[in-house]
């Protein structure tokens, strides 16, 4: 079993502040994230932050180094800047510019959400955008705030025969997964959401 990395264990210390800091491997390194957004990056041992305002200011001052990443042997500079020894040691300043790193990384992906279309995510497609505009749902931030299934319940008020697999693909497109990709776990769950709604709508029109 692989050892816990040192820098990625301190670097979910000092930065506990900002929210529950998760990592996966990325590039032979390993990426930081909060609630999936990624802020930072450890290559070779070393905490890199990514770019942003607070980190250009704190640059005009004292100059941080980028990241060079080698592709195909050849040094490429990545938006991404040093935490250095003396960094470090300021603990102030070190939560000062990850939450500046962090808050520029969510407002990229909020401009991202902007200017993409539904059509644009992973499993949908253009009938599934117009569909979607015609319950109310005509932004990807929309849909990504309604969930997967409370769109799904809009879409089938008006089109009942859309079924488990228009859930799965809803899911995956939100969470940014091809819906063949989605865990057991994510899919079962899923699965008994499908059966016991259509199991109470059947028992409701029975009623009536």
């Amino acid at each position: 079993m692989k050892s816990k990395n040192t820098v990625v264990e301190q670097s979910k210390v000092e930065l506990a502040e900002l929210g529950k800091i998760e990592s996966r491997t990325q590039f032979g390194g390993y990426a930081l994230t909060v609630e999936k957004i990624t802020f930072a990056y450890i290559n070779d041992n070393v905490l890199y932050l990514r770019a942003c305002e607070a980190i250009q200011h704190y640059n005009a001052t004292r100059k941080l180094d980028p990241l060079i990443y080698r592709k195909r042997g050849v040094p490429v500079q990545l938006n991404y800047f040093k935490v250095d020894t003396q960094l470090w040691q300021d603990r102030e300043q070190l939560l000062r510019l990850s939450a500046g790193s962090l808050a520029a990384a969510k407002q990229e992906i909020e401009d991202r959400l902007v200017s993409m279309r539904i059509k644009d995510l992973a499993n949908l497609s253009l009938r599934i955008e117009m569909m979607l505009h015609h319950v109310g749902i005509n932004s990807v931030r929309l849909l990504i705030d309604t969930g997967s299934r409370q769109t799904w319940l809009r879409l089938y008020e008006v089109n009942n025969n859309i079924g488990f697999k228009t859930l799965l693909a809803l899911e995956g497109a939100i969470t940014g997964h091809h819906q063949a990709a989605l865990s057991p776990a994510v899919r079962a769950e899923l699965r008994a959401w499908y059966e016991n709604t259509l199991r109470l709508r059947y028992a409701a029109e029975r009623r009536h």
